[in-house]
Protein backbone atom coordinates (compact mmCIF):
# COMPACT_ATOMS: atom_id res chain seq x y z
CA UNK A 1 0.00 0.00 0.00
CA UNK A 2 1.71 3.61 -0.67
CA UNK A 3 2.16 6.05 2.31
CA UNK A 4 -0.62 8.15 1.64
CA UNK A 5 -3.39 5.26 -0.01
CA UNK A 6 -4.79 4.87 3.95
CA UNK A 7 -5.19 8.69 3.99
CA UNK A 8 -6.88 8.70 0.53
CA UNK A 9 -9.16 6.13 1.40
CA UNK A 10 -10.11 8.01 5.07
CA UNK A 11 -10.86 11.11 2.84
CA UNK A 12 -12.79 9.24 0.38
CA UNK A 13 -15.37 7.85 3.63
CA UNK A 14 -15.11 11.45 5.07
CA UNK A 15 -16.14 12.37 1.84
CA UNK A 16 -19.33 9.68 1.32
CA UNK A 17 -20.14 10.70 5.25
CA UNK A 18 -21.13 13.95 3.74
CA UNK A 19 -23.93 13.48 1.91
CA UNK A 20 -27.26 13.63 2.79
CA UNK A 21 -29.49 12.85 0.22
CA UNK A 22 -29.72 10.06 -2.69
CA UNK A 23 -29.52 12.80 -5.12
CA UNK A 24 -26.00 14.07 -3.46
CA UNK A 25 -25.30 10.38 -3.77
CA UNK A 26 -25.96 9.83 -7.40
CA UNK A 27 -23.72 13.49 -8.09
CA UNK A 28 -20.81 12.22 -6.45
CA UNK A 29 -21.04 8.45 -7.44
CA UNK A 30 -21.83 9.70 -11.12
CA UNK A 31 -18.34 11.49 -10.67
CA UNK A 32 -16.30 9.12 -9.28
CA UNK A 33 -17.42 5.92 -11.34
CA UNK A 34 -18.60 4.63 -14.29
CA UNK A 35 -21.83 3.37 -15.10
CA UNK A 36 -20.10 -0.31 -14.96
CA UNK A 37 -18.92 0.41 -11.17
CA UNK A 38 -21.76 1.65 -9.95
CA UNK A 39 -23.84 -1.10 -11.71
CA UNK A 40 -21.23 -3.69 -9.99
CA UNK A 41 -21.89 -2.02 -6.74
CA UNK A 42 -25.77 -2.13 -6.91
CA UNK A 43 -25.54 -5.46 -8.26
CA UNK A 44 -23.55 -6.78 -5.29
CA UNK A 45 -26.11 -4.77 -2.96
CA UNK A 46 -29.37 -6.60 -4.86
CA UNK A 47 -27.42 -10.03 -4.06
CA UNK A 48 -26.82 -9.47 -0.62
CA UNK A 49 -30.65 -9.06 -0.02
CA UNK A 50 -31.50 -11.57 -1.89
CA UNK A 51 -29.33 -13.85 0.00
CA UNK A 52 -30.32 -12.47 3.37
CA UNK A 53 -34.27 -13.18 2.03
CA UNK A 54 -32.86 -16.91 1.94
CA UNK A 55 -32.66 -17.02 -2.05
CA UNK A 56 -29.88 -19.99 -2.86
CA UNK A 57 -27.19 -18.93 -5.10
CA UNK A 58 -28.64 -20.05 -8.53
CA UNK A 59 -31.81 -17.58 -7.39
CA UNK A 60 -29.53 -14.72 -7.13
CA UNK A 61 -27.44 -15.31 -9.96
CA UNK A 62 -30.54 -15.58 -12.17
CA UNK A 63 -31.57 -12.50 -10.71
CA UNK A 64 -28.85 -10.53 -10.64
CA UNK A 65 -26.56 -12.11 -13.62
CA UNK A 66 -24.31 -11.68 -11.03
CA UNK A 67 -20.25 -14.06 -11.49
CA UNK A 68 -20.40 -16.77 -9.04
CA UNK A 69 -16.98 -15.38 -8.12
CA UNK A 70 -18.56 -12.49 -7.21
CA UNK A 71 -21.64 -13.79 -5.67
CA UNK A 72 -18.69 -15.72 -3.56
CA UNK A 73 -17.41 -12.63 -1.93
CA UNK A 74 -20.75 -11.02 -1.36
CA UNK A 75 -21.92 -14.45 0.43
CA UNK A 76 -18.66 -14.22 2.69
CA UNK A 77 -19.00 -10.81 2.84
CA UNK A 78 -22.65 -11.08 4.69
CA UNK A 79 -21.53 -13.44 6.50
CA UNK A 80 -18.21 -12.44 8.35
CA UNK A 81 -18.11 -8.93 7.62
CA UNK A 82 -20.12 -6.18 9.78
CA UNK A 83 -21.08 -4.11 6.59
CA UNK A 84 -23.60 -5.60 4.55
CA UNK A 85 -25.02 -7.23 8.29
CA UNK A 86 -25.32 -3.75 8.88
CA UNK A 87 -26.91 -1.50 6.29
CA UNK A 88 -28.27 -3.59 4.03
CA UNK A 89 -32.26 -4.23 4.61
CA UNK A 90 -32.12 -2.49 7.72
CA UNK A 91 -35.15 -0.98 5.97
CA UNK A 92 -36.99 -4.25 6.79
CA UNK A 93 -36.36 -3.84 10.79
Amino acid sequence: MRKDEEKEIRELYETVLKLKTVKDCEMLFEDMCTKNEISAMAQRIRAAKLLKEGNTYGQVIAATEISSATLSRVSKCLKYGAGYQKFVGEEEK
